[in-house]
């Protein structure tokens, strides 16, 4: 429901309330959550990935009926991916709502689970860690993009080894290490902009993720809930030992806020 020109929806844990905003500029993710909120889906759901200064994960289905022993979590979906609605004037600062997806490799289009989200926390940087950072991904997407090219080229180059053919896999490497470098060539480099700086430097977030994973929303209202979480104690899978559920999610109508 809108209210003014923010949609709201409140998360009741069993760690105190949580209020999100859903963005208007990522309209798919927005209209496909406030569905899933409307129909019950997020309700008795866990949060079952919880990392300290990274970030608290929840949305998995699966997790309703979770037992002490169940291991499996953060494979359960609805029956749909959304396509990506990644927007550069929306970055991993701390608190901000976001869709988690599958990987790059098996999911090239970078298309967000249907169900499945998380809550920033993050940690802050240095401005110099920043420009280190800045470095790093850009060099990642370069080796990215080569170990791509490579795999389609697995064939070949297995032969060549197994022929002992130094000289074609040298001369196949500095092809391959040209096109990764054009391909990358066609999107500018990674550069945060002052805004992401400030934000990384001050309240800080988890800036490795910016560009990658569809932002849709923040937390108004809750974030000493959201820390609250962060901080409990977890095991080697990052589900927390104590359970932390969402009891009930819900669509906040604009008289609740009047």
């Amino acid at each position: 429901m809108m209210t003014g020109n923010e949609t709201l929806v409140c998360l009741e844990t069993t760690m105190g309330n949580i209020i999100v905003k859903l963005y208007d500029e990522t309209p798919k993710h927005r209209d496909n959550f406030i569905k899933l909120v409307k129909e019950g889906v997020y309700d008795s759901t866990l949060f079952h990935r919880v990392i300290k200064n990274f970030m608290i994960q929840a949305g998995d289905p699966q997790s309703k009926t979770a037992t002490d022993t169940t291991t499996t979590l953060g494979t359960g979906d609805v029956g749909y991916t959304i396509p990506a609605e990644i927007n550069p004037k929306f970055f991993h600062k701390r608190g901000v709502l976001a869709a988690a997806r599958q990987g790059d490799e098996v999911n090239p289009n970078r298309e967000s689970s249907g169900c499945q989200f998380y809550i920033v926390t993050g940690r802050k940087f240095s401005e110099a860690q920043m420009i280190n950072m800045e470095n790093q991904l850009n060099e990642a997407r370069l080796d990215t993009v080569f170990q791509a090219l490579a795999r389609k080229h697995m064939k070949e180059i297995y032969k060549m080894r197994k022929a002992n053919d130094m000289e074609g896999l040298m001369a196949l490497q500095d092809t391959l290490e040209a096109q990764a470098r054009a391909e990358v060539k066609k999107e500018p480099a990674l550069k945060f902009t002052r805004e992401q700086i400030q934000a990384y430097t001050t309240v800080g977030g988890a800036p490795h993720l910016d560009g990658s994973y569809t932002i849709f929303g923040e937390v108004v209202d809750g974030m000493d809930v959201v820390a609250r979480i962060e901080a409990v104690k977890t095991n080697r899978t990052d589900r927390p030992e104590k359970d932390v559920r969402i009891l009930k999610a819900s669509v906040i109508e604009k008289s609740d806020k009047e």
